[in-house]
């Protein structure tokens, strides 16, 4: 049970406000977000509504879900300007279905220490699926896509682009829109989007 001294120290922060309004930007429920983190919606709610202050290690896996760094939730308005550098060895893996649906990509997060990003981006590699196989998502904001190696399709309302390394698209990602390797070959390729 924390002190008194501690709840108001800790309420000042406003980690359970600054969690739900994360999770509203990315129009994400709580059975989602529990997907994604391993915690019971139950729990999450309860850091939401106040009632649960989160483990810093609980607190970091919800963190990683949204691309952003621990400071997030702590920082006070910010007055220097944002500089945020990813090591490789650093990046967590995540699939696109986190709870065992098939998945025509994983990704990794390349920026998510930098706290209120006007962008975010993401290195994907890609899973050979067959056409339909994977629902179409969409999500406000922009894309952009650029393939690094292999080649990929994007299915953009119901029309396929074929993309090669060193290609590039660019799309309004609150339309349906898929992805999947071509061909045996691995692909990857950067996204950056935009909210």
């Amino acid at each position: 049970m924390l002190s008194q001294v501690l709840v108001e120290g800790l309420e000042r922060y406003g980690i359970g406000p600054k969690l739900r309004v994360l999770r509203l930007k990315k129009k994400m429920g709580l059975v989602e977000l529990g997907k994604h983190t391993g915690l019971s919606p139950a729990l999450l709610s309860k850091v939401e509504r106040g009632k649960l202050f989160p483990t810093l290690p609980t607190l970091l896996r919800i963190s990683l879900v949204f691309g952003v760094g621990l400071e997030y939730f702590f920082a006070e308005a910010r007055n220097k300007p944002v500089v945020a550098v990813v090591r490789k060895g650093d990046r967590i893996r995540f699939p696109q279905h986190p709870d065992g649906q098939p998945s025509s990509y994983s990704f990794e997060c390349l920026d998510f220490p930098a706290p209120e990003r006007a962008m975010s981006a993401f290195f994907v590699e890609f899973e050979p699926v067959q056409v339909g196989e994977v629902p179409p998502h969409s999500h406000p904001g922009a894309e952009v896509i650029f393939v690094l190696r292999g080649k990929v399709a994007v299915t953009y309302e119901d029309v396929e682009h074929e993309l090669g390394e060193g290609d590039a698209m660019y799309f309004d990602s609150s339309r349906p829109h898929a992805y999947r390797r071509l061909g045996s070959t691995p692909s990857s390729a950067m996204v950056v989007t935009t909210p």
